[in-house]
């Protein structure tokens, strides 16, 4: 008698992987708790999170929002303008330290120095540089904005029961005066870089946890029952500033995350992981989720992942159509892929020679 004896088979390689359509696989996620329509759900983080918050809302979940679209805004152009995308208006956070850094400003406890960029007519919020395509007209325009955005990030957290994160990156940008994190590397998407203010940044495992876990300790001293669902975006970085063939730097950044993601899960009984990462990126997939580029997710691959997650919480009905968003933006803003997904990082390919 040995412990691999009596395993079932989802735990050996031949039976649970090699011999079956990877299209198939059985019990890869297991639920550790729950989800019911009526619990209250916050989405965040990378490109890939929009995939998830979309189908909790589709399938008539309790997906909060707490900045939802104006009635004077056509439908088809809520996501250019950074609506309906997460739970709040804050754009991709790609980082767990830009999420501790949002809600630290959403409660008034970090202020950053760099409050704005212009090109002279136009003002930027370099914390969320692509919710408005085309800037504001004036310093006065974008505090208004910025501050009601910080106000509705701020209640988010007390009418959450679960929040969903999917960690998307390790390299990012900060500013060398405060430690502020941006979204974008300052002059891709607006602003301009200056290498006497703005450094390269590219976390290790152990700040990766130690930020998740403060933000942990800040959302369950307001909701002692939040759960969280914790997942690792799929997509490969378009660029690396470390140094490194791009290959590589993918590698490291995601075995950084998904290491994150063991550590607390095994920790923490309240935090559920969802594997989308393997089910699209693990060799026994052969890229069949990606679109030719090897980067983008196809809908096909999109739908796939969603599948195996709501058919392990029991829900196997079709989640409602979304009507297609206006593609039609201003030349720096971000790219969409062909489903409609806002990334910010994608005009990093713009630089490529």
């Amino acid at each position: 008698m040995h412990p691999y004896q009596d395993l079932p088979s989802r735990a050996f390689w031949k039976q649970a992987v090699a011999q079956r359509n990877p299209m198939e696989f059985a019990d890869v996620y297991i639920p550790r708790f729950e989800i019911a329509r009526t619990t209250r759900i916050t989405a965040a983080g990378s490109c890939f999170a929009q995939h998830i918050g979309r189908q909790f809302k589709s399938r008539g979940y309790g997906f909060v929002d707490v900045e939802p679209a104006p009635a004077s805004l056509p439908e088809e152009a809520h996501s250019k303008f950074g609506f309906g995308i997460y739970s709040a208006r804050y754009g991709n956070i790609y980082s767990a330290r830009q999420l501790v850094q949002t809600f630290a400003r959403a409660r008034g406890e970090h202020t950053p120095v760099d409050e704005y960029w212009t090109d002279g007519e136009r003002f930027y919020d370099p914390y969320r540089p692509s919710i408005e395509p085309r800037g504001y007209s004036s310093l006065e325009e974008l505090r208004i904005h910025r501050d009601a955005h910080l106000r509705a990030v701020d209640s988010l957290l007390a009418r959450t029961d679960l929040f969903v994160f999917t960690f998307g990156l390790t390299e990012a940008w900060e500013n060398l005066e405060d430690g502020t994190i941006y979204p974008t590397c300052p002059g891709t998407v607006h602003g301009d870089f200056d290498e006497t203010k703005h450094g390269f940044v590219n976390f290790t495992f152990r700040q990766v946890l130690e930020d998740f876990e403060s933000f942990i300790a800040y959302a369950r001293s307001i909701n002692p029952a939040m759960r969280f669902l914790i997942t690792v975006s799929p997509v490969p970085l378009t660029a690396t500033a470390s140094g490194a063939h791009v290959l590589p730097a993918t590698v490291a950044s995601k075995s950084i995350l998904r290491a994150v993601c063991s550590e607390l899960y095994d920790t923490y009984d309240f935090v559920d992981y969802f594997p989308s990462y393997e089910l699209v990126s693990s060799h026994p997939m052969r890229a069949l989720a990606y679109e030719p580029n090897l980067r983008s997710v196809s809908a096909a691959g999109v739908a796939q992942v969603m599948d195996v997650f709501f058919s392990a919480h029991g829900d196997t009905g079709e989640p409602k159509p979304v009507r297609a968003a206006d593609t039609t933006a201003a030349p720096t803003t971000p790219e969409r892929t062909a489903d409609d997904v806002v990334c910010d990082e994608l005009i990093l390919e713009a630089f490529g020679r």
